[in-house]
């Protein structure tokens, strides 16, 4: 029976090749789409997948109730994981580690070699929480001492040339923080395989705790945030109700004056779900994973719907086959399971190509999406493909199943086939259908790719052209020389350095108090630390008072608002105001123009600029555009106060557009899948095309015979079609303003919605259908009427 279907099968292909190879086209493309959107959104539910209790790992988090907003952070005070522990049985075991921004970078060294390598503090059982691979080591006695440190086996090497050379031994780390620099001398303990790429969690060497807590007073203060702690849930625990046992924790460690509320997030969760808005989890890397996977959804509904229409469409040709078997006594699931055959083989003919096609545009899929994927024929895989085969095959496959099944012998016998208005509709709105997503794709792409135009041209409040900046990792009593010897380069306007970056954005803090602000008040404010020069070096507007400067002699206890700082504050004279922070008594000496702190994904917050006369990374602004001349003679400046550092440097422009990296994949990825809807949509339209000209042969001889022009007949062809293109606009429009706006809701700033975007864009698919059709209608319209008339 199934060789005889398949037998049938091929024999109809044969016969209608323009019919198959417009199936085979379309749906080897959509299932390519597929494919390569399966894959990614794989390789993206991998990362941190890999921990063995990952189900049972959660991350404290805290919302800090600030003014009119909430603001949710991921870092804690040391102590906040033990003191969990001891109170909550819920809780089996803690981890901690430092807060991302006390990560310590620096120098390991030993007589004889010296890398720069990326440490984490972390407790003793880290080894025993997270799958991290030991190779040689006790998991429970790697980090009990303080001045242990467990080496990566990279650096192991690096260092030992061996992994088993390295245990034992002693290592000088010189290693610099936002707090300063500080040298450890640890010893080897351990060695851990390489880090999977699929880990958030990255580093070269561990240390202990005790260290962090040794280095800075602060790191085990409850108010602190220098710490991120990691919970081990029983399972089964409720994690509503473990939520509301530690809400209202840190409220009886302190004095109660902040506003914070901890919850839990499960770990493995976090890379997919890390952004929060007011408290509440939204965005993140899950909106494009669920983006994707109804793209690949509807791509796959699309070519389905192309098979669908062309069988239906076709039906007339297959009277006699249908007539014949049913006179004959076969039944209607015969029938069914003939066509459901067809359908099959057509989807394994086209999952072949769909293979073909994906393998070779891998690459290119790759450096588009910043990853390592490939074709891994693994036992889970092929079932993967087998069950896609499958739902293609039905969903494709269905509908004219019963549909050619469902003629009576006798009509389709005597060649008649009459279509019910439903039939017909049923056609109609396939095609609607598929044009309207061709209509949503186009506006969306329009959009996205002028918002993330709008974001590389929007003035953010300071300059990023000409600008290079590289990270200072020793201690450099010597800051104001370096910075002395980097201005006397020629070609180099400014320099400067301060915390972190001014892309970052995370330097907040909270507690200060000013003569009017009520005590019980919790206001959360932005607050870089810059050296002098840094608001000259990257071209902040002074509006009132005066920068940091060496000419006054001490600026430590001065600071800088900004506009939205003042007005906040309410100060109708703000230079002289007295603000106090943790019992420190500061002085406003200046007032700046707002300025973006981080991305545009969030609004110019009220910021306070505090200076230190010390930093992480330096900060320079070249005259013109940038030499590799001068970058030469940086780097020799930079290697005589930073001996033994390898010289990174970066241009704030291109760290800034790196800013958008995850916006700008998704705006190329939807040109590319929108490039793939119109042309599916299209070669449906077409194959529809080819069977209505066809069935209007005669029409089409007797017309041209009574004087019709080329043109009359191909709008004769061409209208109904249009018609069809113009019902999809109507629909896809307001569709299309309603999904692009709740995109937009993720910047802080972005363009507004215009008309003519969408009228472009419908313009252009009128544009498409209009040519698809016409091409096949004027091909139809230039056949010899006698030709047309002889067949009858």
């Amino acid at each position: 029976m199934l060789r005889h279907n398949i037998r049938i099968a091929l024999r109809n292909f044969k016969k209608s090749k323009s019919s198959f190879l417009i199936n085979v086209i379309g749906l080897s493309t959509g299932l390519a789409c597929v494919l390569l959107i399966v894959l990614w959104i794989n390789d993206e539910k991998l990362v941190d997948a890999f921990h063995e209790k990952k189900e049972s790992i959660y991350q404290v988090m805290s919302n800090h109730d600030v003014e009119n907003k909430i603001i949710t952070m991921d870092n804690s005070s040391l102590l906040l994981g033990e003191a969990l522990a001891e109170e909550i049985p819920e809780i089996t075991s803690f981890t901690t580690t430092n807060a991302d921004f006390i990560t310590p970078i620096g120098l390991f060294s030993n007589e004889e070699e010296e890398y720069l390598g990326k440490g984490i503090f972390a407790s003793p059982n880290f080894f025993d929480t997270f799958s991290f691979d030991l190779l040689i080591g006790d998991i429970g006695n790697v980090l009990t001492k303080k001045n242990s440190v467990v080496l990566s086996e990279d650096l192991a090497i690096k260092l030992f040339n061996t992994p088993e050379n390295a245990i034992g031994k002693t290592l000088n780390w010189d290693y610099k923080w936002s707090d300063g620099s500080k040298e450890e001398t640890v010893e080897v303990s351990g060695v851990f395989k390489n880090i999977s790429s699929y880990s958030t969690l990255t580093f070269d060497a561990v240390v202990s705790t005790d260290l962090l807590a040794e280095a800075s007073r602060w790191a085990s203060d409850w108010k602190s945030g220098y710490a991120k702690t990691y919970l081990t849930i029983k399972p089964g625990t409720d994690i509503t109700a473990l939520n509301t046992k530690i809400a209202k924790y840190l409220t009886t460690k302190t004095d109660g004056r902040e506003i914070v509320t901890l919850f839990v997030q499960q770990f493995s969760e976090r890379y997919l779900k890390a952004p929060y808005e007011n408290g509440v989890q939204s965005g993140g890397r899950i909106t494009y994973i669920k983006l994707f996977a109804i793209i690949a959804i509807l791509i796959l509904l699309i070519a389905c719907i192309n098979f669908m229409n062309l069988s239906t469409a076709q039906a007339s040709r297959r009277l006699k086959e249908i007539g014949v078997k049913k006179v004959l006594g076969s039944r209607q699931k015969a029938l069914v399971i003939q066509f459901i055959s067809e359908s099959f083989l057509l989807t394994l003919f086209s999952m072949i190509v769909a293979l073909i096609i994906v393998s070779s545009v891998l690459p290119y899929f790759n450096q588009v999406t910043g990853k390592s994927i490939y074709l891994a024929f693994s036992f889970n895989f092929i079932l993967s493909l087998l069950g896609l085969m499958v739902v293609t095959g039905v969903l494709a496959g269905s509908y004219p199943a019963f549909y050619l099944s469902s003629f009576t012998p006798i009509s389709v016998l005597k060649g008649k086939l009459s279509q019910s208005f439903g039939d017909l509709w049923i056609r109609k709105g396939l095609v609607i259908f598929q044009f309207a997503l061709s209509v949503i794709f186009i506006i969306g792409v329009f959009i996205v790719n002028r918002q993330m135009a709008f974001v590389m041209e929007k003035n953010i409040g300071y300059q990023r052209d000409n600008i290079v900046t590289f990270d200072i990792h020793s201690d450099t009593e010597n800051l104001d020389t370096f910075i002395n010897e980097l201005k006397g380069i020629s070609g180099i306007a400014h320099a400067s350095f301060m915390n972190g970056s001014i892309l970052d954005g995370t330097d907040g803090q909270s507690g200060f108090m000013w003569r009017g602000n009520p005590r019980d008040k919790g206001i959360m404010f932005q607050s870089p630390r810059v050296g002098y020069g840094f608001i000259e070096t990257v071209g902040i507007d002074i509006i009132e008072g005066r920068t940091f400067s060496r000419k006054f002699n001490d600026d430590h206890n001065r600071i800088i608002l900004n506009r939205a700082a003042v007005a906040l504050m309410e100060l109708e004279d703000p230079i002289g105001v007295r603000i106090d922070k943790s019992g420190e008594a500061m002085e406003v000496i200046g007032v700046v123009e707002d300025f973006q702190y981080g991305s545009l994904h969030k609004k110019m917050e009220p910021l306070i600029l505090r200076f230190r006369d010390f930093g992480t990374s330096i900060v320079m602004r070249f005259e013109d555009a940038v030499s590799f001349d001068i970058i030469n003679q940086i780097e020799e400046v930079y290697h005589t106060f930073q001996p033994g550092y390898p010289f990174e440097f970066s241009f704030l422009d291109t760290e800034y557009q790196q800013l958008y990296e995850a916006e700008n994949r998704v705006a190329t990825l939807s040109k590319v899948f929108t490039l793939f809807v119109v042309l599916i949509s299209c070669l449906g339209l077409l194959g529809l095309t080819i069977f209505n000209s066809g069935q209007r042969r005669k029409e089409i001889g007797v017309r041209k015979v009574l004087g019709a022009s080329m043109m009359t007949i191909v709008a004769l062809l061409s209208k109904d079609f249009l018609k069809l293109v113009v019902v999809s606009i109507l629909i896809a429009l307001p569709v299309a303003w309603l999904v692009m706006q709740d995109w937009l809701r993720d910047f802080a700033y972005s363009i507004h919605l215009e008309w003519w975007v969408f009228a472009v864009a419908s313009l252009i698919v009128v544009i498409i259908a209009l040519i698809t059709v016409s091409i096949q209608a004027i091909k139809a319209a230039m056949v010899n009427p006698l030709e047309s008339l002889k067949v009858e």
